[in-house]
């Protein structure tokens, strides 16, 4: 119970998923969100077992890795962050939204919260930090490591799921609708100050 309070408080603190996933719920709806919460899902795969089966060191947490996953993390976040400035600007047309909204329903929706996901270093770096401290000492029995594993995945997804799916609550998405263009703007500023935070290092999760 202890593992997965901390490993929920560290999924749903501040960050470009969080940041990503809400704006795609609220301006794209529940079906694009649920597909980026798979993505994300499928992220924190990866991560968890490079953490829980101890192969953190693959990742390249030190030297040259560590520091070309930061650019290339925070390089991807710019870039999300550019694209929701256009668009809170009027860059697009009805009709190219209309065109986003379909595709980023499936295929498109999924890629972006796994390369989000899975490029953001500090994922990495504290889930090996965290699961460490569960995961050491002889008297652990075989199903112990799956089973952090298997917290760690099904929570995530299930947790972005169920806030995908509160974030459809009438009032919610007719605030949104209401100052998209705000809101879009605000969503840009933040991903680009996450990627300015990641390549200094001090970014969140």
């Amino acid at each position: 119970m202890v593992f997965a309070g901390v490993i929920a408080l560290g999924q749903f603190s501040p960050g470009p998923d969080m940041v990503l996933l809400t704006r795609t719920a609220l301006a794209q709806g529940r079906s694009a969100g649920w597909w980026m919460s798979a993505g994300i899902a499928s992220g924190l795969c990866v991560h968890a077992t490079v953490a829980v089966f101890g192969m953190a060191y693959l990742m390249g947490l030190k030297g040259w890795a560590a520091e070309a996953l930061r650019w290339v993390a925070a390089a991807y976040l710019a870039y999300l962050g550019s694209r929701l400035l256009f668009a809170s600007m009027g860059a697009g047309s009805k009709k190219k939204d209309k065109e986003e909204e379909r595709g980023t329903r499936s295929q498109s929706a999924y890629i972006r919260g796994l390369l989000c996901n899975l490029l953001n270093p500090k994922v990495a770096i504290i889930f090996a930090a965290v699961v460490t401290e569960f995961v050491s000492g002889d008297d652990r029995p075989v199903w112990w490591a799956p089973a952090l594993w298997l917290i760690i995945v099904v929570q995530g997804f299930g947790l972005w799921m169920l806030y995908v799916w509160l974030l459809q609550f009438p009032p919610v998405r007719s605030g949104y609708q209401r100052a998209a263009s705000w809101f879009d703007a605000a969503f840009g500023f933040g991903l680009l100050a996450l990627g300015l935070l990641i390549v200094m290092n001090k970014g969140p999760v």
